[in-house]
């Protein structure tokens, strides 16, 4: 067992679930949508997109390109928050907004599993 496939595997299940657990929830209601739980979800997204960096194959470029859109998609919808809480209310038509932008990031999440899960599939023992 390979530590560097674990942490990998780690990173990228992580992000998924935080990004799902903040999805869910009541669309336009700002109260069952927590920014520290947004806030997890951009840095292990982010810390995702490092890790990898280092693949050189052609499911590893994937990787990095859904984990680039899912980690842009989490910093736009943490922008628009903050934007929008800059009054201290954030309305159910912005809180939309922001938990729909983190809905593309999660399906790009979801991408993400789906080829983790393919490679390992086709993974042959050398």
């Amino acid at each position: 067992m390979s530590l560097e496939k674990v942490v990998f595997g780690f990173f990228v299940v992580l992000a998924a679930t935080l990004n799902f657990g903040y999805f869910i929830g009541e669309l336009t209601d700002p109260n069952v949508h927590n920014k520290y739980e947004l806030f997890a979800a951009v840095v292990v997204n982010i810390i995702a997109v490092i890790l990898k960096f280092g693949d050189r194959t052609q499911i590893g470029a994937l990787h990095l390109a859904t984990s680039l859109v899912a980690a842009i998609q989490l910093l736009a919808a943490t922008v628009t928050w903050l934007l929008a809480d800059a009054d201290g209310v954030v309305s159910g038509a912005e809180m939309s907004a922001v938990v729909s932008i983190s809905g593309g990031a999660l399906m790009a999440n979801v991408v993400s599993i789906v080829l983790l899960v393919a490679e390992t599939i086709t993974y042959h023992r050398r």
